[in-house]
């Protein structure tokens, strides 16, 4: 989890799970519409021993190397190489991309198994960096070693799914997400548009665990939401990290991301005491960018729940149709300043050939560059005046940026005209603008 966020802050094939698959396929954030069902192939069971050995691989690196896997430290190349090793031996095709951040040299790893629909990309991802404070095992050996014991049971079963998957571990992540940027910012808009969705594995084994799931795209919430309801294990939306890791890249290319999380600092209050165990009143992980996030800072059951959702999800999206479903964007990119405590301003988006009226679950996409998004108040206009609030102000929301789908139940409303996005300022001291914002139809 980046340095940032502590500034603030085996299964059965379930049927269900493979309509969400096709209706993934093809689709900007915010297009979820129907397409033709497909049975998924079930997903194995991932050895939790398996997961918990590459961690001591990451361990022994980092005690090897001054106690850390950091960017531009020997101890990050030899995870890299590590990790590159495995995947290699298993028949991906790996690719090393290389950027420079700080003044030193950095590496992504990007693994592809062969076969699949490269029009239809499924990718999954996590850094690869420590902190130099410490190894950081939880912080992301956890995530890194689930990934890629997954991308090992896919070759282990000799998986053929329909779509693409693709894989990949960053560097300096803990800088800012340094890595996963270059990535997805050297990727043709050609190729960015190709994936249909990005799954993020950001620290899933935290020792007073939670179970967050990502909310930025409904379908893929659904799909770990549903891993974990067969466990009977309940989920709560995960915030304390949000668009603090190397989804966010993705999500502001418009890639549809989904994820799981287990925790960092914030503390663990009794109502989630009370339904996932642990300690309330205790951060998920106390050593949490510290030099104690060693290998004995891994709750083992986190880890096996984390790393099977890991391949449920994988299993499900990879392995039903291609068909992509239905769906017209209508953007406005034009950037349109935010006045600081001031009047409301508006971005406008005119819709034409849509018969009829618009949905009762319209996807608003927003993008919102601001300091401080408590302060916002964000609506929807329709043609005819009639609003949609999307988003109230809060005083307790401190982090920056608004980059998230809302839906609107506009089903009153005839479709072909001139909608708006209204954003409001209510507050003072903090400023931005409107990148851009997107009705799909």
């Amino acid at each position: 989890m980046s340095t940032r966020l502590t500034l603030r802050h085996a299964l059965t094939a379930i049927g269900a799970a493979a309509a969400l698959s096709a209706a993934l396929v093809g689709a900007s954030p915010a297009a979820t519409a129907a397409a033709p069902a497909a049975t998924a192939v079930a997903a194995p069971d991932i050895p939790v021993a398996n997961v918990k050995a590459h961690l001591s691989q990451l361990q022994s690196i980092a005690t090897a190397n001054s106690g850390n896997r950091a960017h531009g430290r020997p101890g990050y190349k030899a995870s890299l190489d590590y990790v590159k090793g495995k995947l290699d031996a298993a028949g991906y095709t790996t690719t090393i991309q290389q950027f420079t951040s700080s003044g030193a040299t950095g590496y992504n790893l990007i693994a592809d198994w062969p076969g699949g629909d490269a029009n239809h990309v499924v990718m999954s991802g996590a850094h690869l960096d420590s902190v130099t404070a410490g190894p950081g095992i939880n912080d992301n050996g956890s995530g890194t070693a689930g990934t890629l014991e997954v991308a090992l049971a896919v070759s282990r079963a000799g998986l053929q799914p329909t779509k693409h998957l693709r894989f990949g571990w960053f560097g300096a992540e803990e800088l800012g997400m340094i890595g996963s940027k270059y990535y997805v910012n050297n990727l043709p808009s050609t190729e960015r548009s190709k994936i249909d969705a990005y799954l993020n594995f950001d620290m899933i084994g935290s020792p007073n665990p939670g179970y967050f799931v990502y909310d930025d795209n409904a379908a893929l919430e659904k799909v770990f939401k549903d891993f974990f309801a067969t466990k009977g294990i309940p989920t709560e939306i995960e915030t304390e990290g949000d668009g603090r890791s190397d989804h966010a890249p993705f999500k502001s290319a418009g890639v549809p991301v989904g994820g799981l999380f287990s925790g960092a600092d914030y503390t663990k209050t009794a109502a989630q005491a009370q339904k996932w165990g642990g300690t309330a009143g205790q951060a998920f992980d106390a050593c949490y960018h510290r030099s104690c996030d060693t290998s004995a800072n891994i709750n083992d059951t986190a880890l096996d729940n984390g790393s099977d959702s890991i391949a449920y999800a994988i299993w499900n999206l990879s392995t039903g149709t291609t068909t992509p479903p239905t769906g017209t964007v209508f953007e406005n990119t034009a950037d349109v300043t935010i006045p600081d405590a001031g009047a409301a301003v508006t971005s406008s988006v005119t819709v034409s050939g849509i018969a009829g009226n618009a949905p009762s679950a319209l996807q608003v996409g927003v993008n919102i560059v601001h300091t401080y998004r408590g302060d916002l108040v964000i609506d929807l206009v329709a043609p005819d005046g009639s609003t949609y609030r999307l988003k109230n102000s809060s005083g307790s929301d401190s982090a920056d940026n608004v980059i998230a789908t809302y839906t609107a139940n506009a089903s009153s409303e005839v479709a072909n005209g001139v909608w708006k996005l209204k954003v409001q300022d209510v507050a003072s001291a903090d400023t931005g603008y409107i990148n851009s914002w997107k009705l799909t139809f």
